[in-house]
């Protein structure tokens, strides 16, 4: 019987093939308590199996293949620093200890504390590294237990049914897609050197893991699929609608027939945008349009330039930051990331964004989360880095040094206020001034701000007297705007990116923008929607920057787009009650 599930829609295309279910992998966990006599014990057991599943992720980094995604690479370095995370192993032994539970057991309580904390982070990107996590603690356990992690079978392996993986005896040509409750970076480069087609898995969000790694090797992919490992069966036929977000199971033949021809229409449609890859962004009335990538560590920026970017819109660096405890990344280590990403680039422009965590991700463990009643709004971005002027400076010193040896950018994340430009640029004159003391050559930045709160975005002509440029990033505009947490389920289909304030706000940052001859950049998921570029460039907009898999659809809109016939229709757009009517005109 054909039925669909639904989830979220994080890596485009259409993938049909038989279903390969993997189970998911939890292991059960005995609890009891043990002797004081056992503790040593107990701990050197939970070492012994930290320090081989440290060895075995060393390995898979030491034997990746060439080809492999660079956010794979990046991943196992999260799972390795987790490894060695002292609120985990710290935590570990403290329940062993104080508590004489059994180290198991031990090992699942501190996981559940430090998901807790996860799960009160506020930023999406941040809060979905608790599955990382629970990876990380699940491979420990399985060495523990002396049960093998699972892996994906070469393709070239006779497939066999096993309790573990199908693989087909009677559809040796036939795609195979993966179901999954979740999948492991380490999984997921296993699983590489098979033949999967596609992924669907029951957790996960547009910035988990897996949707990084399917969109970084172009593999359609539904994640968020809640109990799509449940209800779908080994060697079921299943198609993944990566636009949709809906995976059919057991397709009617007119359904598979339809979905093989739309198959066979986004191929050819992929081939014609691939030409696109060398053509300047201009749109038919000659505005050139700079299409710029969003990346999250510094080997992202190879993928960014043979996606045909023109630069780097946004870099996140709280990436670098992450899985640090006690000591965060020192102003060399960071140094040495921020030159390996304007090296990647070519000489081609990268915009740094400071630090965007605190308050409800303490990065040194002392806050507790219990202390804010709206991590939302509390102390994050720009206000945590000026609450911690030393920790700030060591970042713009490697920042204004990498700028030395390209074209960078400096952006400060979430500013409202005038004394908090004030403080921020004040900041900025020192770390110059303690470079200038330690004869450390530097070079020029531009400076710029996010707008993401509406009072700045009201403010945006007094925030153009103090920045070169502006970023919007519209998916805090739009929770603050609206005062819709992103993360609450009870209220996620009121997150609207058309609400009228919403779009009157970025219009108005924008036409200022362009009244002061300053540029204005969107690089919110708004920028690589392409039902959303024309509305963009009628309102003014000429910089996006968004995921490198979506520069190219986004470039055929705009070689599609005459601004002079969209300017009035996306001011009568913005004007109305019910955008989302009208864009569709």
């Amino acid at each position: 019987m054909t039925f669909s599930v639904h989830g979220l829609a994080v890596a485009r295309g259409i993938a049909i093939g038989r279903a390969v279910l993997v189970a998911s992998s939890r292991v059960d966990v005995a609890h009891y308590f043990v002797e004081p006599s056992q503790v040593e014990g107990e701990i050197e057991r939970v070492r012994q199996g930290r320090n081989a599943v440290v060895e075995e992720l060393q390995r898979l980094q030491t034997d990746m293949p060439a080809d492999a995604p660079h956010e794979l690479t990046a991943l196992l370095d999260v799972h390795l620093m987790l490894l060695q995370d002292e609120a985990l192993t710290g935590g570990v032994k403290h329940w062993i200890t104080e508590r004489l539970y059994n180290a198991e057991w031990a090992l699942t309580t501190q996981l559940e504390v430090i998901a807790r904390q996860f799960d009160e982070m506020e930023d999406e990107y941040l809060r979905e590294r608790k599955a990382d996590l629970e990876q990380v603690v699940e491979r420990i356990l399985r060495h523990m237990k002396g049960v093998a992690s699972p892996v994906a079978p070469p393709a070239s392996s006779p497939r066999r049914k096993t309790q573990q993986d199908l693989l087909l005896d009677d559809t040796v040509d036939v795609p195979l897609v993966l179901v999954a409750h979740d999948l492991s970076p380490a999984d997921m480069l296993q699983f590489k050197q098979s033949v999967f087609a596609g992924f669907v898995t029951d957790v996960g969000g547009k910035t988990s893991h897996t949707a990084i790694v399917a969109r970084s090797m172009d593999i359609p992919a539904v994640v968020g699929a809640r109990a799509a490992s449940q209800l779908v069966r080994q060697d079921d036929w299943v198609i993944i609608d990566g636009d949709a977000g809906v995976v059919i199971v057991d397709p009617s033949p007119i359904i598979l027939a339809e979905y093989g021809f739309r198959q066979r229409q986004v191929e050819l449609e992929r081939e014609r945008l691939a030409r696109l890859r060398h053509t300047p962004a201009v749109t038919l009335d000659g505005h050139k349009i700079e299409l710029l990538a969003n990346i999250e560590q510094p080997g992202d920026a190879a993928a960014a330039v043979r996606a045909g970017a023109v630069g780097v819109g946004l870099f996140r660096s709280e990436f670098l930051f992450m899985g640090k405890t006690g000591n965060l990344p020192g102003e060399d280590e960071q140094y040495r990331a921020y030159c390996e990403a304007i090296d990647g680039m070519q000489g081609l422009p990268v915009t740094i964004r400071t630090i965007d965590v605190g308050a409800d991700k303490p990065l040194d463990n002392k806050a507790h989360k219990d202390n804010y009643l709206n991590p939302a709004l509390g102390l994050r971005a720009i206000r945590w880095s000026l609450a911690d002027p030393a920790m700030f400076r060591t970042q713009l010193r490697a920042v204004l040094r990498a700028a030395a040896h390209g074209k960078v950018n400096l952006l400060f994340p979430m500013l409202a206020h005038t004394h908090e430009i004030q403080q921020t640029l004040a900041q900025v004159d020192l770390a110059r001034a303690e470079l200038d003391a330690r004869g450390e050559p530097y070079g020029p930045v531009q400076l710029g701000a996010m707008i993401e709160v509406p009072a700045a975005a009201l403010m945006v002509r007094t925030f153009l007297k103090y920045f070169d440029f502006l970023s919007i990033g519209t998916n805090d505009l739009i929770q603050y705007t609206l005062a819709i947490d992103r993360a609450d389920e009870a209220v996620a289909h009121l997150y609207d990116p058309l609400h009228p304030a919403v779009l009157r706000l970025v219009g108005d940052v924008i036409a200022e923008g362009e009244r002061q001859g300053k540029s204005v950049c969107v690089c919110g998921e708004t920028a690589g929607d392409v039902t959303m570029t024309r509305l963009l460039l009628g309102l003014g907009l000429r910089s996006f920057s968004m995921h490198p898999a979506q520069i190219l659809a986004i470039k055929q809109e705009v070689l599609r787009a005459d601004t002079r016939k969209l300017a009035p229709w996306a001011q009568q757009v913005i004007g109305g009650e019910e955008p989302a009517a009208l864009l569709v005109s």
